[in-house]
């Protein structure tokens, strides 16, 4: 339920008196280059000298009640630091300082001539105008009217007719300046929220739409695999009573009847995995390639000036697993020629097992500045997305001697599954 004006009002009002204060803001922004630079050279030289100043000003306080009031040293020092040092709350605590100065706004009018125009010290004014100033820039509007509501009591109450409405005009002018910067800053801070979040969106869309493309891609690869393989089988079969002569009518019936399901088999997968060839893409021809031709894909790697070397055995694997082999060490060949240029990068697909171990590592950069920015393109993301749709592992990161490694453990008689729903690519 949304609360009365009244009772919103009211409790300003109590919050001017004797509610919380305001603590500084935790998003500052950045100070600029130049004087973020000049701040950390000289940061701790500024209070010691803004308590100096301080001090000075009051003192100066001081000396104004004693030369023109006529009061005794005593009574003028007092009187000139209690209008002065609320000051040096007003960044931490500005509604304390407020108060303070409210208070003083009383007491500072004391053995002021009755003809004085301003029974106040000017170092008092002018504090009081950034104790104004900064209680603007920090509280609500409705804080900021009750605080210039009663601070034109006092101000009505010992300045005369004809300066009291200037006065008023001076401290509701620098309200009003405060609480514009307030706003601005406000609105400043929710568009930057937004737009971060608008940002954070589009880089989750992006990443979403990027592991839809790789596994469209891959689903295609698979697609031809799969085909060339149920193709092979139609063709063994409708040959096989010219190839084996003798053959029962029963056995020829039956090679004719697995002739017919592969070809049936086809047909249906041309018609459900048909959509994700798009206009533009263009039908695979020829062979995918598989473990077999990792040699080459080193080889053609190693003429253009990467420097790779292959360790240990091809294993004796085809299928979908021979293919995500494959994709995996040309993506990550491709991915450390453009993040590591110069560096040393090691090839290693072995057979552990029942499963198919693939790992490429890569040196540091020997020219850093050269690298390409990290983050660029989705290359971990298929690579993952592959070992993750055989129900596979992967991993990658960073290794201690600055490099960057990929590993990836495939089943070596794996089926393509579907990613678990929600799971994160």
């Amino acid at each position: 339920m949304n609360e009365s004006p009244v009772r919103a009002s009211l409790g300003d009002l109590r919050r001017v008196l004797i509610g919380k204060d305001f603590p500084p803001p935790a998003d500052r922004r950045p100070l600029p280059p130049r004087l973020g630079r000049w701040w950390d050279r000289w940061r701790s030289l500024v209070i010691p000298l803004a308590l100096l100043g301080v001090i000075g000003l009051g003192a100066a306080a001081t000396q104004y009640l004693m030369g023109s009031r006529h009061m005794h040293s005593g009574p003028a020092l007092l009187l000139g630091y209690a209008t002065t040092l609320p000051i040096l709350f007003a960044y931490h605590r500005p509604l304390l300082a407020w108060r303070l100065s409210f208070v003083m706004l009383f007491f500072g009018t004391m053995y002021a001539p009755a003809t004085d125009g301003w029974p106040w010290n000017p170092v008092q004014i002018i504090f009081f105008l950034i104790v104004l100033l900064s209680l603007a820039l920090r509280a609500e509007a409705g804080v900021v009217a009750w605080a210039g509501l009663l601070t034109l009591a006092p101000v009505f109450i010992y300045v005369n007719a004809a300066n009291a409405w200037g006065v008023s005009v001076l401290f509701v002018v620098v309200l009003i300046f405060g609480d514009q910067i307030r706003r601005q800053r406000q609105r400043s801070r929710t568009l930057t929220a937004q737009l971060a979040e608008q940002e954070e969106q589009s880089e989750l869309e992006k990443a979403r739409r990027a592991v839809l493309e790789e596994r469209t891609r891959i689903a295609r690869e698979m697609h031809d695999v799969v085909a060339h393989h149920m193709s092979m089988i139609a063709v063994q079969a409708e040959t096989a009573p010219f190839r084996l002569p003798g053959l029962a009518d029963p056995v020829r019936d039956e090679f004719t009847s697995i002739a017919g399901s592969a070809r049936s088999a086809m047909a249906d997968m041309r018609r459900l995995l048909g959509v994700l060839r798009s206009d533009q893409a263009t039908t695979l021809i020829a062979p995918q390639p598989g473990l077999a031709d990792v040699a080459e894909l080193v080889e053609t790697a190693r003429r253009a000036g990467v420097p790779v070397t292959l360790h240990g055995a091809t294993p004796a694997v085809d299928g979908p697993v021979a293919l995500a082999a494959y994709r995996i060490v040309q993506e990550a060949l491709a991915n450390a020629a453009r993040h590591a240029p110069g560096a040393s990068v090691r090839v290693a697909v072995t057979q552990e097992g029942e499963a198919v171990v693939v790992r490429v590592e890569n040196d540091a950069p020997v020219n850093p500045i050269a690298a390409a920015t990290p983050g660029e393109g989705h290359g971990i993301a298929g690579m993952r997305e592959r070992a993750t749709l055989l129900g596979g592992a992967f991993e990658a990161g960073p290794t201690v001697f600055g490099g960057y490694a990929v590993a990836a453990t495939l089943p070596a008689a794996a089926a393509l599954t579907a990613a678990p729903e929600g799971q994160d690519a």
